[in-house]
C-alpha cells in the first residue's frame, strides 16, 4: 500500500520560512514524480512544484526563487523549502506521487494517483 505523509506545516510570519516534508512508503523512487499542490479556502487545487526522476524539477512562476524542491531517494522523501513566505501562500499543502512525467505536464493534479492528507501552512502577522 502506498502512503504519502506530509509534515512541516504551521504558522509563520510574512517573510519567514518553512520546510515541508513528504515521506513515502510503498512507493518506488526508481521512476517517480512527486508534486506539491496547495489549496486555499474557496479556491481550486494548484500545482506549485514537481520533481521527476526523468526531467528534474519545475515550479509555478509565483514561487520561483522562493521555493525549492528536493528529494532524498534513500529516505524516500521529498522536501519543499519555502522562503520569503507571503500571506497568499496560505493554504493546505499536499504532496502527490506517480510515475515520472514530463515536466510540461507535471503540475496537472489529474496525473497523480497517490495523495497525502495535507498539511496547513498559514502565513500571517
Amino acid at each position: 500500500e502506498v502512503q504519502l505523509v506530509e509534515s512541516g506545516g504551521g504558522l509563520v510570519q510574512p517573510g519567514g520560512s518553512l520546510r515541508l516534508s513528504c515521506a513515502a512508503s510503498g512507493f518506488t523512487f526508481d521512476d517517480y514524480a512527486i508534486g506539491w499542490f496547495r489549496q486555499a479556502p474557496g479556491k481550486g487545487r494548484e500545482g506549485i512544484s514537481c520533481i521527476s526522476s526523468r526531467d528534474g524539477s519545475t515550479y509555478i512562476d509565483s514561487v520561483k526563487g522562493r521555493f525549492t524542491i528536493s528529494s532524498d531517494n534513500g529516505k524516500s522523501a521529498v522536501y519543499l523549502q519555502m522562503n520569503s513566505l507571503k500571506p497568499e501562500d496560505t493554504a493546505v499543502y499536499y504532496c502527490a506521487g506517480w510515475t515520472s512525467v514530463a515536466l510540461a505536464l507535471a503540475l496537472d493534479a489529474r496525473l497523480y494517483r497517490y495523495w497525502g492528507q495535507g498539511t496547513q501552512v498559514t502565513v500571517s502577522a
